[in-house]
């Protein structure tokens, strides 16, 4: 049996994250909520394995800023953004980037991914829309 995480969506636009939600609950895993912005982010973040990480959410391109303190409490950390060059070369300790829009397809395969790499798996190929940073 595959192992279950708890997962956080950082995302301010309501169809995007329930489709995450539905994507991710579909796979096994367990949706612990959705954060529109900073603050919401961190009030959950203790109860996540991983997180889903949109660059511009409520309080402004505070993505980066949100993902590299959840990667520092050892989160798996994805970015899903429509504006990937915000992220430059990556943010450090985080995995990498997807962009929007994603295929319902591409999604199962970067949940996937993410949860292979909580687990430990460091050989985890990633799917083809995923673009790893070199932390």
């Amino acid at each position: 049996m595959t192992m279950s995480y708890n997962v956080l969506i950082v995302e301010d636009q309501p169809l995007i994250a329930l489709g995450l939600e539905d994507a991710i609950e579909a796979l096994g895993h367990k949706a612990v909520g959705i954060a529109r912005n900073t603050n919401e982010a961190r009030a959950l973040a203790s109860a996540a394995d991983m997180a889903f990480v949109d660059v511009n959410l409520e309080d402004g391109p505070t993505g980066p800023v949100i993902g590299r303190e959840l990667a520092a409490a050892d989160i798996a950390v994805l970015f899903m953004t429509s504006d990937p060059q915000a992220l430059g070369d990556g943010v450090p300790g985080t995995l990498g980037i997807i962009e929007k829009p994603v295929f319902d397809r591409e999604l199962t395969e970067a949940i996937q991914f993410v949860a292979d790499r909580r687990a430990g798996m460091d050989g985890a190929v990633p799917p083809g829309c995923l673009v790893q940073f070199s932390s």
